[in-house]
This record gives structure tokens, C-alpha cells and sequence, in this order.
């Protein structure tokens, strides 16, 4: 082999380089998969722009230049860990999840999926407002501080009962783990995100802002609409009825989401 070929060695990878280089481009697509359609991909963007322009000023030997990108890349990880702190939250809670659209694990039971569109569907009719989070992978658990810590069995009665007009818990949501509600009253963060649609309301947004930072899965009833709409991912699917819900609850229909 000619020396030439000998300094190229480094382009003939064995086995453990195909290994790496398989786990890098998965882990950056499995990253591109959890910004795409966030604020944090036009953010992205801009970094791999001042990246571009940082790569001219070393080659053209813009020295000033050079120097302001070099101190701004010095303390921007620190920015970076400020700015996407929603989406790093969101991408840590997602790490080691195997779909994502997983089967409603923790409420295979029909029953308790039925007896949530149950609720959702008479609070519907009376235009009665409700949220209810429904925790899976991620836990709960600081949210559930934040609420009345409840140990019941999940039925449309008591569900109806908490979010009864003017009652102390009314305001708040209701969390439900496995078979249980564990806490009612809770307060949940909005979203981060603009929300343009301006029939969305505070329950929405705090919809939306439990389902961007965990996997929970989270119903909402309108108070103004009676409108039944389901939250995951960030995004919402509306216009349900009972059926509908219970069959996405259980796993027997797909999400149909709208970002």
C-alpha cells in the first residue's frame, strides 16, 4: 500500500466505527424528531448559521469577528441550557422510550378508560370545565404536590363531583395514576409556546404545557364550548365525544393531533 493510502487509513472504518457512527445518527435524528415544530429548531438554525459564518471569518482571517463569536460560543452553552430548558426537559423525559405513540399502558382496563369519557362527556353537556392528566411513563409527582392528594378508585361520579361549579377543586386538575386519582386541585404549567387560537383558555394552555414537559396525557373539558379535547406531545386533538375518547384512551384508536 503507498503511503498515500497509508495516511487515508482512518476512511477504511471497522466494525466499531459503523457502531458509533449508527448510534450518533440515531440519537441526532431521535433529537430532530423531538425539536421539529418547536421554537428550538429556528433557534437551531441560527446557532448552525453563526457556525457557517465563524468557519468564513477563520478562513477570510476576520479577526474581530473571530473574537465575538468565539467569547458568544464561550458562555452561549450556558444561554442554551437557559433558552431550551422546556425542550431539554421534555427531550430527558423522553430518553429511553421505545414509541411514541406507546399503548395506554397504565389504563389498559377499559373500564377506567370508559369511566373518564364518561365524566368528560356529562361535564361536556353541562359546559362544566375540566382537566385531567392521566400520568404514564413520566411521574407526576411534583404536580401532585401542588394538589389535594386524593386515594380513589376512577369513576365518573367523583370525577363529575371535583369539577362540580364552585367547588374548592374546581379550578385545579385532576391527576389520575393507574386505577386511582391521587390528587385533585393541582396546578400545571402553562405552555411556553404562543398559542394563536384564541378559544383555547387557561385549561388548554395548561394542557398543553403538561404534555410538552411529560408523556401524560391530558383531557380537557371547555367550559365556554363544552368542548372535549385530548393534549399530548404539546399538541390537541379536539372535537371528541365520549366514544372517541374512550377508544384513544385505551389505546384502540390513534391520536390525531394538531400542533
Amino acid at each position: 500500500m503507498s503511503p498515500y493510502f497509508e495516511r487515508l487509513g482512518f476512511l477504511a472504518p471497522d466494525w466499531k466505527d459503523l457502531v458509533e457512527i449508527a448510534i450518533v445518527a440515531v440519537l441526532f435524528y431521535r433529537i430532530l424528531l423531538l425539536l421539529r415544530g418547536t421554537r428550538a429548531i429556528q433557534i437551531l438554525l441560527g446557532f448552525l448559521f453563526l457556525l457557517v459564518v465563524d468557519g468564513v471569518s477563520r478562513l477570510l482571517g476576520l479577526t474581530l469577528i473571530e473574537f465575538i463569536l468565539e467569547r458568544f460560543f464561550s458562555f452561549g452553552v450556558f444561554g442554551v441550557l437557559v433558552v431550551f430548558q422546556p425542550e431539554l426537559r421534555s427531550a430527558l423525559a423522553h430518553l429511553g422510550q421505545n414509541r411514541l405513540l406507546r399503548v395506554f399502558s397504565r389504563l389498559e382496563e377499559k373500564e377506567i378508560a370508559e369511566e373518564i369519557a364518561e365524566a368528560a362527556e356529562e361535564l361536556s353537556r353541562n359546559k362544566v370545565g375540566a382537566i385531567v392528566a392521566i400520568e404514564r411513563e413520566v411521574g407526576l409527582g411534583e404536580f401532585i404536590d401542588t394538589g389535594t392528594p386524593l386515594q380513589a378508585r376512577v369513576s365518573a361520579p367523583l370525577l363529575q363531583n371535583i369539577f362540580t361549579p364552585y367547588s374548592l377543586l374546581h379550578d385545579g386538575a385532576a391527576i389520575i395514576r393507574g386505577d386511582e386519582i391521587v390528587a385533585a386541585g393541582a396546578i400545571l404549567p402553562l405552555t411556553q409556546f404562543p398559542v394563536t387560537d384564541k378559544s383555547l383558555g387557561t385549561r388548554h394552555r395548561a394542557a398543553l404545557g403538561l404534555s410538552e414537559e411529560t408523556d401524560a396525557l391530558v383531557v380537557v373539558v371547555s367550559e365556554e364550548t363544552g368542548q372535549i379535547s385530548i393534549a399530548h406531545r404539546g399538541k390537541l386533538q379536539r372535537n371528541l365525544d365520549g366514544q372517541h375518547l374512550s377508544d384513544i384512551l385505551s389505546g384502540r384508536t390513534p391520536l390525531a393531533l394538531v400542533g
